[in-house]
């Protein structure tokens, strides 16, 4: 009776973990416009904390450092609104064009291979697989981030608030927990991975946007601040993300010169990102960070149905801050193990 009255129990608190785990996913969902600008605001947050401490460190009063900190902030987002806001609007306005210029494209493929009898003479193209979607959603991604930054004076909020919080967490969690040492210790290291995590990977993905841009700009492909800047989102997922970011640069030089052109955009994306993502980036993140390829995609899918295109961009980021939260605690460690990439040593 004892056994089986344990065996009820355990499976009463995963029933209820499961249905709180929906009514949170539920809530995530239903608050989306909330959540998203709150989650970048936390990792603008997380990235400026290093600056913000240094400053202080170096005896800048707080006040004075948060200023510096914030028109910074300011800064970057006046310098992305000035160079790429008309081109998002251009982009978007030439968009019908570009795609059906790629359409004639394909199709004119198309009756070559049907007059070469490599395909049969009635082949038509799925509408699911037009290479013009893909234009039409690099689109709808710059526009709803350009809405996204439209909320830049909340987010501005948010993460001066947050920076000030900074300082109070330690009182905080000395009167929260009964051991607020091993608590502190604990939190400490989390949030120490987290932001080592989020700001060598930002970093490096601006160092492969500003190698995009370069590349796309002497090749004369159109709108290449664009396409930098969604090389530098994208690059937060790991394996498939810079293959998304290479699509669309890819199909709009093949619209502009040719099939050769868009080759070698094709193998200049690939050198970049072999630089990049499989030379230089395992020598400084290391593989306790990594996530299975498995992970990688179920939360692409996951964070992207609950958050949106802005989640899929944050899914990675999300996921490596719940390994490593797992990773903090004995109880939790197979979990974060689970998630981990495949040990080959």
């Amino acid at each position: 009776m004892i056994e089986k009255a344990n065996n009820l129990s355990k499976t009463f608190q995963l029933m209820l973990i499961l249905a709180s785990f929906v009514i949170i996913v539920a809530g995530m969902k239903a608050a989306e416009s909330i959540i998203v600008p709150f989650l970048l605001s936390l990792f603008i947050s997380i990235i400026a904390l290093p600056p913000f401490q240094w400053l202080q460190q170096k005896r800048v009063p707080r006040g004075i450092a948060l200023i510096i900190i914030i028109l910074i902030f300011l800064a970057f987002i006046f310098l992305i609104g000035f160079l790429i806001g008309t081109s998002v609007t251009d982009f978007s306005s030439n968009l019908p064009f570009y795609e059906q210029n790629l359409q004639n494209q394909t199709q004119a493929l198309i009756s070559w291979l049907v007059e070469k009898k490599y395909i049969e003479p009635d082949f038509q193209i799925s509408n699911a697989v037009k290479p013009g979607v893909i234009l039409d959603i690099a689109g709808n991604v710059f526009n709803q981030l350009s809405n996204l930054f439209a909320n830049g004076f909340l987010m501005l909020l948010t993460v001066i608030f947050m920076m000030l919080e900074v300082s109070s967490l330690p009182q905080k969690i000395n009167e929260m927990f009964a051991n607020p040492e091993a608590s502190l210790s604990r939190i400490k290291s989390v949030t120490q991975n987290i932001n080592k995590y989020i700001v060598l990977k930002t970093i490096l993905n601006l160092c492969n946007a500003l190698l995009v841009t370069i590349f796309l700009y002497f090749m004369g492909v159109d709108y290449y601040l664009l396409w930098g800047l969604l090389a530098f989102m994208l690059n937060y997922i790991p394996t498939i993300g810079s293959f998304f970011a290479l699509l669309p640069p890819a199909l709009l030089a093949l619209v502009q010169f040719g099939f050769v052109e868009a080759i070698v955009v094709v193998i200049g994306f690939i050198i970049i990102n072999t630089l990049i993502g499989n030379i230089i980036e395992p020598r400084f993140m290391g593989k306790g960070l990594g996530l299975s390829t498995l992970v990688v995609f179920l939360s692409l899918i996951f964070w992207g149905w609950v958050l949106g295109p802005i989640g899929m961009l944050l899914s990675v980021p999300l996921t490596i801050t719940i390994k490593i939260a797992l990773d903090s605690s004995e109880e939790t460690r197979w979990l974060s193990v689970l998630l981990g990439p495949e040990n080959t040593e």
